[in-house]
This record gives C-alpha cells, sequence and structure tokens, in this order.
C-alpha cells in the first residue's frame, strides 16, 4: 500500500475504513448465493454479487430515499493519518498509511456546511481548468452520474460513467467505490447516470447485479489499481448503454497527453448536485509511489470514481475512458491522481462485460 490518500469520507468513520495493512489477505469471492462462474483471465480479479433478484433490487432501490441521497456522505479524499514532514528531498509522506475516516467536523461534509456558490462556468470549454462547471451538455452530462452505497453501515457518494461493453450495462469508477480494501464490499450500490440536482434522475437508477476488483486492491488497497468495475442490472428491462449511451474505453494507451476529468465532489467549494471537470495534461507520480499519473484538478471528495477521458471532444461530450479519480497526495491537495489502465484494468473489464 502506498502512503497516497484515497477519497475516503471527511467525517469520523468506524475504525478500519479502507484499512491499514492489508497485505498478504488472500482474495476472497463473495456471493449471496450460488451463480454461474465467469471464465477467470489471466490477471488477478476478485468479485462480489450483488442485487440479483427482483426483490433484492427492490430493496435497494426503495433504501435510496430523497432524504437518504441527500445526507448521503462523500467518500472523501484525505483521512485520519500522523502528519510526517516531508523529506529533504521533496519525497512523499511518510508515515499516511492508515486508511480510516477522517477526524474532520462532520458538518463539513453535511448540507449545512457545504458553499453552494457555483464555481465559475465557462460558456465554452477550456483546455486548462482545476475546477469548473460543465455547462455544454454532450454525452457526458448523460453517461457520468452519481453512484451511492453503504459501506460499514455509512451512506457515501462517488461518481461513475458507463462504458460500451458487450453486455451494455459496465460502469467504470474507483475501487474504493466498491470494496474496502481486503475489508467488506459496499452495498446498497446504485448508479444513477446524468445526475440532475436536487436529487433528479432523469434516466432512472441503477442498481448493482455483480462487482469487480482488481486482487492487489482487495489485498492491500495498492493505489495503482484503484479501478472498480460494476455490471449493472436494467432498469425498467433497458440496459443502462442503451438509456444514456457509453464512452469508449482504452487500456494500455500512451502515458501524458491531454485529459478532461469528470465528476460530482460534494465536500466544499461544492456540494455535488453539478457535473465539474477538471482539464490539462497529466503527468507521472512524481514520487514514484504509483503507476498512476496526476491532473491539476481541484475536485474534492464525491467525484472518486469520476471518469478521466483522452481524446475528448468538448463539443459532442464524448471521449475515451482512461482512468478515473482516486487519491491526492497530503503535500499536493491541488493533483488528482488516476490509476494507468493496463493489463490488470483490461481484465477487470473483460470479466466485467461478461458478467
Amino acid at each position: 500500500m502506498t502512503s497516497s490518500l484515497p477519497l475516503l469520507a471527511s467525517v469520523p468513520l468506524v475504525a478500519g475504513m479502507m484499512g491499514a495493512a492489508l497485505i498478504g489477505a488472500t482474495p476472497v469471492q463473495h456471493a449471496s448465493k450460488p451463480v454461474a462462474p465467469v471464465p477467470a483471465p489471466q490477471e488477478d480479479v476478485v468479485e462480489h454479487v450483488a442485487a440479483r433478484s427482483s426483490d433484492e433490487q427492490r430493496r435497494v432501490l426503495d433504501y435510496w430515499t430523497p432524504t437518504r441521497m441527500s445526507k448521503a456522505l462523500p467518500i472523501d479524499l484525505l483521512d485520519t493519518m500522523a502528519k510526517a514532514a516531508l523529506p529533504k528531498d521533496g519525497g512523499l509522506l511518510s508515515g499516511l498509511s492508515n486508511r480510516a475516516g477522517l477526524a474532520t467536523a462532520p458538518e463539513l461534509s453535511g448540507a449545512a456546511g457545504r458553499i453552494v456558490t457555483p464555481r465559475r462556468q465557462s460558456a465554452r470549454p477550456t483546455a486548462t481548468t482545476s475546477g469548473s462547471r460543465w455547462g455544454t451538455g454532450g454525452l457526458v452530462t448523460r453517461t457520468t452520474g452519481r453512484v451511492f452505497l453503504t459501506m460499514d453501515g455509512v451512506d457515501f457518494v462517488c461518481s461513475a460513467s458507463t462504458v460500451k461493453s458487450a453486455s451494455k450495462d459496465v460502469v467504470v469508477t474507483a475501487g474504493h467505490c466498491v470494496k474496502d480494501g481486503k475489508g467488506a464490499w459496499a452495498g446498497n450500490w446504485t448508479f444513477v447516470p446524468g445526475y440532475e440536482p436536487g436529487g433528479g434522475k432523469p434516466y432512472g437508477s441503477y442498481t448493482a447485479r455483480r462487482m469487480f476488483v482488481a486482487g492487489p486492491w482487495s489485498r492491500s488497497a495498492d493505489d495503482s489499481y484503484d479501478v472498480g468495475m460494476v455490471a449493472l442490472n436494467t432498469s425498467g428491462g433497458r440496459h443502462v448503454a442503451d438509456v444514456v449511451g457509453t464512452q469508449e474505453i482504452a487500456f494500455n494507451s500512451s502515458r501524458g497527453g491531454q485529459v478532461y476529468g469528470f465528476g460530482f465532489p460534494a465536500d466544499p467549494p461544492f456540494d455535488g448536485e453539478n457535473l465539474i471537470y477538471c482539464s490539462g495534461q497529466v503527468r507521472d507520480d512524481p514520487y514514484g509511489q504509483t503507476r498512476d499519473q496526476g491532473l491539476r484538478c481541484d475536485m474534492t471528495a464525491g467525484s472518486s470514481g469520476g471518469p478521466w477521458l483522452s481524446s475528448f471532444d468538448a463539443t459532442t461530450g464524448r471521449g475515451k475512458l482512461t482512468s478515473v479519480s482516486s487519491f491526492k497526495y497530503s503535500n499536493d491537495r491541488g493533483t488528482m491522481y488516476g490509476p494507468y489502465l493496463g493489463d490488470s484494468a483490461k481484465a477487470l473489464f473483460a470479466t466485467a462485460e461478461r458478467a
């Protein structure tokens, strides 16, 4: 596990959330009932069966009342840890391995503490911004959505995106929005594409059918593998891809280049109600602690799992998903890091689209 800061909830949580010292655990396949086996790819994939029956799906949908949705906490950027001094060579902060919840006052994540003044919103998208309202429309406004989930009895929000898949049911998010390292899997997992202010669900809600993370994430919360893929149930008999469309997904892409990152940040100065984007050139992790790349970005808690789109056409809102928002270092809160989608992510996707 690296010394980075994953997007965890900024409230006191049950000790062990995204737990420390996860190395050496054996991945376990969790299932609520027997299911047909998915052909195992060569890479290490760990899965969990979520809501499969119509009764289970209805229970999850009924769980997310407007009140629960409004009170769900953002999975945050920072967690409780000892603040160690930077080495003289400017390296990574040390001693940052505890992935418990922040001791930050709960009201900072609650409605009363949020700053609801909109951030700058450009009439036209800009190629370089650290955080602006997306007001241009296009496909990305439908394929990007909010995720509502429960972990260790606490309700959270994340972000996610649909991607083109054989099943028409796959969404991509951060691994920590699906599974707490070697700890619990998320429950009540629901995706709301094209989320609108005030809890709007213009395209409905989609519950999780099966969830997938890479073995290194499940065993040790390795930030280089902080990717989760979810096979959704249909809604009203329709696949999510047929309702909102999809973004392409790309693996083993060239590093660097221009990226647009999207999400629904919910901690101040954002309130989780609007689609926000960052854009610019990405660069390798300067500390060499992960294979991730960094993007200058002020998005906060709740943006976890939001898509990073390369080859992005700002007119159509279409691009290729090449990463997701994952973590920030405590000594550089202006840079968001996202995992490189290599062979491990490709194996996750191959499994998820067959599920």
